[in-house]
């Protein structure tokens, strides 16, 4: 049994803590949340309940502590739990700067604990089925990947006196709304460098302190360039996340508002398998896709934790998703 607590009970921490509770190998024993627990919208029932993170931390049954909080505190959190012997899951993005994210890499082999970057997306269908072609090089030589995402974030999002919006704690659009499509830009490809952008804040006037547009261009160090253009100003609701691959031996796309669907497929000597849902013992119920995924983000940390099994997405693979972000960001900044 792999004892949690989770940090943060919002939304993605409540997600946390209902894969936990559904893990028969799983046990929630504390929740720490900077609201008092009558203000709760639901009932933790036995599981004990902090406004105190360092108190929470001087428990001793406490195995892993999932990272759920503000983007600005990952790092500091993370490393305080290190420091009290505790694994972590970690929250994308796990730090607002390569330097943060650098000290929870030397706390995490100080204390020998493990750190679990939450990449869900990694789970999905599609994104898996994309990472065999890869490893397979069945498209060949790539040539060019372009990623679209753009999606709505309207003011009630970015409403006066929240996080959203503030550098210090958000860090910008790559970071909270997009951070998975770099991730999954550099667990397909790899490094990239030469990059190049056009930034703007397009509709958010002075509810958000960086940009809600990106055009982004670069090369990738293995071969083949790229795109990613984004934006949260969409008009109404979501439109798409999309990624192109055009490589010599093949074409694939994947859109769908959460690159979720495989709309082409046309490469050489292959036939388009069935996508099938992710499977596993555990019954995640009426929870489908990201939500579903988290699921098998926490049976990751039981498989190795218990069974010496493989961290899915490492420290390592976190900090370069914000060493690319921060590079991009100083193309944006030198832009703006």
């Amino acid at each position: 049994m792999i004892r949690f607590a989770v940090v943060g009970y919002g939304h993605i921490g409540r997600r946390h803590a209902e894969m936990i509770r559904r893990n028969p190998n799983a046990e929630l024993v504390a929740v720490c949340d900077v609201l008092p627990k009558e203000q709760l919208a639901d009932d933790l029932g036995a599981t004990a309940y902090y406004t105190d993170y360092d108190a929470m931390l001087q428990r001793d049954d406490i195995d892993v502590v999932n990272i759920c909080n503000l983007n600005g505190y990952h790092a500091a959190y993370a490393v305080k739990a290190l420091e009290a012997h505790k694994h972590v899951v970690l929250e994308k993005p796990i730090a607002l700067t390569k330097a943060d994210a650098e000290k929870i890499v030397f706390k995490s082999l100080e204390m020998s604990r493990s750190v679990f970057c939450v990449m869900q997306n990694r789970y999905s269908p599609p994104m898996v089925w994309l990472k065999q072609l890869m490893t397979e090089k069945r498209l060949g030589d790539i040539y060019l990947v372009k990623v679209d995402a753009f999606w709505n974030r309207d003011q009630k999002y970015y409403q006066k006196g929240s996080w959203h919006g503030k550098n210090d704690l958000d860090g910008g659009t790559l970071f909270t709304q997009f951070s998975h499509y770099v991730d999954m830009l550099y667990w397909l490809f790899g490094d990239i460098t030469h990059i190049r952008g056009r930034f703007a804040n397009c509709s958010h006037g002075s509810s958000i302190e960086f940009e809600d547009t990106g055009c982004v261009t670069f090369d990738f160090v293995q071969g083949g360039m790229g795109s990613l253009n984004y934006s949260t100003s969409v008009w109404d609701k979501n439109l798409e996340s999309s990624i192109t691959i055009i490589g010599s031996k093949g074409t694939v796309k994947v859109a769908g508002q959460y690159m979720d669907t495989v709309v082409h497929c046309h490469v050489a000597d292959y036939e388009m398998p069935e996508l099938k849902e992710p499977s596993h013992e555990n019954d995640f119920g009426a929870y489908k896709g990201a939500a579903q995924n988290h699921g098998f983000v926490i049976q990751n940390v039981i498989d190795t934790l218990s069974a010496g099994g493989s961290i899915a997405t490492n420290l390592l693979e976190g900090l370069k998703v914000v060493d690319i972000i921060e590079r991009i960001y100083l193309e944006r900044d030198r832009e703006m």
